[in-house]
């Protein structure tokens, strides 16, 4: 599956998927796996709970972030994928980060979660018919396709890593 039209999602995640420098969504998904590795192996226990302003995310916040965003991306995909036609909620981000507790656990432990999530979310991806990657869902009541749904998870890690690298390192 290549890139998405912009029909097939919102707006809002153009700025995402334009991140994604793969054509096709597995080969981004293999491509991504080192990125992600390496990325979390220069984060020291004590970098990890830097937040470069008041107010701000500590590392270890931002990446529980990405580790729900991404599981709801998957939700909404795998809904998606099986034809479901209610419109699936939005969420807030800041009161996800509100009511988690990335700050408590062990950079290690929150790598280590993010690494089985995306591994996951490989495996459901691959699992997808090229039929099925085309199917549109809704949610926060806008049409979005399974596969714009793969790249946009792709891209909102490139996001969180191009913060990272210029906010935080």
């Amino acid at each position: 599956m290549f890139k998405p039209f912009l029909e097939s999602y919102p707006p809002y995640f153009q700025k995402y998927i334009d991140l994604v420098p793969d054509d096709e969504l597995m080969a981004g998904f293999a491509n991504q796996w080192p990125v992600i590795k390496n990325l979390l192996d220069t984060i020291s226990e004590d970098k990890s709970m830097y937040a470069y302003a008041e107010n701000k995310w500590t590392l270890k916040d931002l990446l529980q972030h990405v580790i729900d965003t991404e599981r709801i991306f998957c939700f909404r995909a795998l809904c998606f994928a099986r034809n479901e036609r209610n419109n699936i909620a939005g969420f807030d981000e800041n009161a996800y980060a509100a009511s988690g507790t990335a700050n408590t656990r062990s950079w290690q432990n929150l790598s280590e979660e993010f690494l089985a999530v995306r591994q996951a979310t490989g495996l459901l991806f691959k699992s997808f018919s090229a039929e099925a990657l085309k199917r549109m869902g809704s949610a926060n009541n806008i049409p979005t396709s399974v596969a714009s749904m793969g790249y946009i998870t792709l891209g909102h890690f490139y996001h969180h890593k191009k913060i990272i690298e210029e906010r935080y390192l």
